[in-house]
């Protein structure tokens, strides 16, 4: 049985005493023994209560009705050694064994009656250290005088946790063929996600990862290669952005969403989504965005109209989540660049109804939010080329887009806009906020309002003045005497 070595640490819990006394004589009847009774002393309220590792009374009523069945099992009958079982708390069980059944199931007890020198009977007493259970040493025992391990085990164990108990000391005592059907039933047997935790714990503090290959499998396979991986992210994220049902789509929209941010915050996750993959798709949407635009901006009044208008709402959202995702794993910036080289898809913007068309100014807002946010980060020239090609789209929409959606944050956007503004050279904010004064005055609430970055604006170029030039002045250092 593999992981011998792993299971020295754990062996070490169990203190034995071999006694031979061929004098030994045997009862019929199985013994509990209660611990022995404390010394008289007074003892407050709390020290009763912090005596947690003691069992209470229905749980230890509990256990002895479950010993007191597994005693009473016929394959123990007409045993010739004695096995006595004590917990840490004092617990004691005592019960008879055959001597052949223990010598050939497990290889812990081979090796100490192979020591025997001779003697027809023992005594051998097992002391639990670092556990309370009594309970699983007897089940190993009982489990070993099986004929059948199998339906036996799936008797015993009602779970996990039971299951790994008995694969702990079956490992513990070199019961191979129990560790071997502990596994198997774990193999089998569904788990929950901190069960799976504790079974993983366990194998690998056992050193059984040969043994339990099959258990494993569920978990963990060959290490794939990160093209596999990402091709099964790409068939992923398509799917969503082709997805027929609406709601299906926003709840793996969601999921997928969720699922790659734990990828990128977890430092042991080795695959993630491409940036490839996601650009891949960003062009691909966008193509698709620029054909429907061509064809809604034709002016035809063409049955399928209505759905070409709902498919432009639906590329321009597919191009948000896939920004959203760039934006969140810190790959946003060509995307800047990509978005501002959309002259073409600009120019059919303004063709098409605003009922439509304000899904693709939210792509807009959500670049300028990043940049806002120190997200993205590309140099002045995109962002200025950004606001030509499209801040006068985010103007036009700005009305529908905060009336007709709740996911906008009016607030949000504008501070974006602003922080984006004023990222640029001074010359080129002055350009863009004074073209947007004169906006605001004729639109109101279906402008933006950046008055506070016009105001940042004005104290930079009016009030607190710095030049551009480096100053040629040179320090001059003077020396005199010091008057004592």
């Amino acid at each position: 049985m593999g992981g011998e070595s792993g299971l020295k640490s754990t062996r070490a819990m169990i203190k034995q005493g071999f006694i031979p006394d061929s004098t030994l004589s045997f009862s019929p009847s199985r013994t509990f023994s209660p611990p022995p009774p404390p010394a008289a002393s007074t003892q407050t309220l709390f020290d009763m209560m912090s005596e947690e590792h003691k069992f209470s009374d229905e749980k230890r009523r509990k256990m002895q009705d479950r010993v007191a069945g597994l005693l009473a099992e016929p394959s123990l009958r007409g045993g010739d050694v004695r096995v006595a079982v004590v917990g840490r708390d004092g617990f004691r069980v005592s019960m008879e064994a055959r001597k052949a059944v223990l010598a050939d199931r497990s290889r812990f007890f081979a090796e100490k009656f192979g020591c025997d020198g001779g003697g027809f009977s023992h005594s051998v007493e097992i002391t639990i250290s670092d556990c309370d259970d009594v309970q699983v040493y007897v089940e190993a025992v009982v489990l070993m005088h099986s004929p059948d391990l199998k339906p036996r085990l799936r008797q015993m164990c009602q779970g996990v946790p039971q299951i790994l108990s008995l694969l702990k000391v079956s490992a513990a005592i070199m019961f191979d063929l129990g560790v071997v059907s502990c596994l198997e039933y774990l193999e089998s047997f569904p788990w929950t996600e901190d069960e799976q935790e504790e079974v993983m714990s366990q194998l690998e503090r056992l050193q059984l990862h040969d043994s339990a290959t099959e258990v494993l499998l569920r978990v963990s396979s060959d290490p794939s290669p990160a093209d596999s991986a990402d091709d099964i992210f790409l068939n992923l994220l398509s799917g969503v952005l082709q997805a027929k049902d609406h709601k299906a789509r926003r709840e793996m929209k969601a999921m997928l969403s969720r699922l790659f941010k734990e990828n990128a915050s977890n430092d042991s996750c080795r695959l993630d989504v491409s940036k490839d993959t996601l650009y891949h798709l960003c062009h691909k949407c966008i193509s698709s965005l620029l054909l429907c635009l061509s064809e809604a901006a034709t002016g035809d009044e063409r049955p399928n109209r209505t759905a070409i208008m709902s498919d432009i709402t639906r590329e321009a959202d597919n191009i948000q989540w896939i920004v959203d995702i760039l934006i969140d794993k810190k790959m946003g910036d060509e995307f800047v660049k990509i978005w501002a080289e959309q002259k073409e898809l600009a120019a059919l913007h303004s063709k098409v109804a605003t009922v439509y068309r304000h899904e693709i100014s939210r792509i807009t807002a959500q670049v300028c939010i990043g940049i806002g946010r120190g997200h993205i980060l590309v140099p002045k020239e995109i962002r200025f080329s950004l606001l030509s090609t499209w801040l006068e789209a985010l103007y036009d929409d700005f009305g529908w887009m905060r009336r007709a959606s709740r996911a906008v944050d009016r607030k949000l956007v504008e501070d974006g806009l602003s922080q984006t503004i004023l990222t640029l050279p001074l010359l080129q904010q002055q350009a863009v906020l004074l073209n947007w004064f004169d906006r605001f005055l004729n639109k109101g609430d279906d402008c933006p309002n950046i008055q506070k970055a016009f105001e940042i604006w004005w104290r930079r170029a009016f009030i607190r003045q710095y030049s551009a030039e480096p100053h040629n002045s040179q320090l001059q250092i003077a020396l005199s005497d010091y008057p004592r």
